[in-house]
């Protein structure tokens, strides 16, 4: 199904935009319509194909179908700014005189802003720093560096390299505890030698902890775990374990298939925060959702973390994640709780984000004041 949708999508967005670019004077003097055409033909079956093939990570299928999601981006970001400028024209009835400095204005606009989605998407995250001022904190613990990644999305986009680079990256901001929040894969587990090895670089004497994503089930949930487990990352599936004395972590398995079925979904959260304990609760949940976001705040979360929205990743599509999802990205007070999303490290689908790129998230923990 979802590949059908693609197609469509795909198959209008890319008709849209050949059309308008071949309504330029600028390109029909120099190419003949049966040339435009057929290329137009050739990139649409290399799209379809890309499409059809799959996202198979390490192997030939990866190109096209990495050529398809980028395509996609690239038509989609580019009707934005062709649709702008036929609504000023009057799609060519309204304003004809202006009608092709309009489109070429589009065209330019919309080729400058997919390049400029494609280097946010690409670059490396940005750090976000954050204070999280949390009742109950031990004043020992004021100061307490925490770093909070989600939506890694390792597989065909991200490898080695770009795992690497980010070891470096967090490693530098000298965490405490270093929390990978869901999403650590795009589907399959990467099933790769250097996974173990480049996860073991990190540094954080409090440890590496993890929360499964909606993304590890779209595989081997089981055997990306085990592979995780192997570079010294220990998984917090409806648990919880003390950090420090005085500041509790817990982490609840994804909610995305049960929230898609319907019905109550928090009753991993229920059996992970039983009972109260001494000190504050960091609550590492993939998926923001609003009924998991009032129970941990009903049952005492200092501070909750979540991924899954990307922020939106491609504008203007945060406008829709927000229906889903009201707190969809950045900081939120929730009656006393502190709520982060974050924007994610890597992406999904195509490599590209426009506006904000992506980000790993410093947190410093800080005791509230005395009464």
């Amino acid at each position: 199904m979802f590949s059908i949708v693609l197609n469509i999508v795909g198959t209008l967005l890319h008709l849209y935009v050949a059309a308008r670019l071949y309504s330029l004077d600028a390109v029909r003097s120099r190419i003949s319509r049966r040339a435009w055409w057929v290329g137009a033909l050739l990139v649409w079956l290399l799209y379809f194909a890309g499409v059809r093939i799959g996202d198979e990570a390490l192997d030939w299928r990866w190109w096209p179908r990495q050529f398809a999601l980028t395509w996609l981006g690239i038509t989609f970001v580019m009707s934005l700014c062709l649709l702008a400028a036929d609504l000023l024209s009057g799609f060519g009835y309204l304003a004809r005189a202006h009608t092709q400095k309009l489109r070429a204005a589009g065209a330019i606009a919309g080729v400058l802003l997919a390049a400029f989605a494609l280097f946010q998407g690409m670059r490396a995250p940005v750090i976000v720093d954050q204070e999280v001022v949390m009742q109950d904190l031990p004043k020992a613990l004021d100061g307490t560096v925490i770093v909070a990644v989600s939506d890694i999305h390792l597989g065909a986009q991200r490898r080695a390299d770009w795992l690497a680079g980010r070891v470096a990256q967090i490693n530098a901001l000298e965490p405490a505890a270093v929390l990978l929040l869901g999403d650590q894969v795009e589907d399959e587990p990467v099933g790769a030698p250097w996974l173990g090895s480049t996860l073991r670089g990190l540094r954080a004497p409090l440890g590496v902890w993890a929360v499964t994503g909606n993304h590890e089930f779209y595989g081997d949930a089981e055997t990306t775990v085990r592979e995780f487990e192997e570079g010294g990352v220990r998984w917090l599936r409806d648990r919880k374990v003390i950090l420090a004395p005085g500041l509790a972590l817990a982490g609840i398995e994804d909610v995305g298939s049960r929230m898609r079925s319907g019905g109550d979904y928090t009753e991993g959260l229920a059996r992970t925060l039983a009972g109260p304990g001494p000190g504050t609760t960091i609550l590492m949940s993939h998926i923001p959702a609003p009924p998991i976001i009032d129970a941990a705040r009903e049952r005492g979360v200092g501070l909750m973390l979540s991924g899954h929205t990307h922020g939106g990743q491609i504008w203007p599509f945060g406008y829709a994640v927000q229906q889903r999802f009201a707190r969809y990205a950045g900081a939120y007070e929730v009656g006393g709780m502190q709520l982060y999303v974050t924007r994610g490290a890597g992406s999904w689908g195509p490599r590209m984000r426009l506006w904000r790129p992506g980000e790993i998230l410093r947190l410093t923990l800080r005791a509230a004041p005395a009464l």
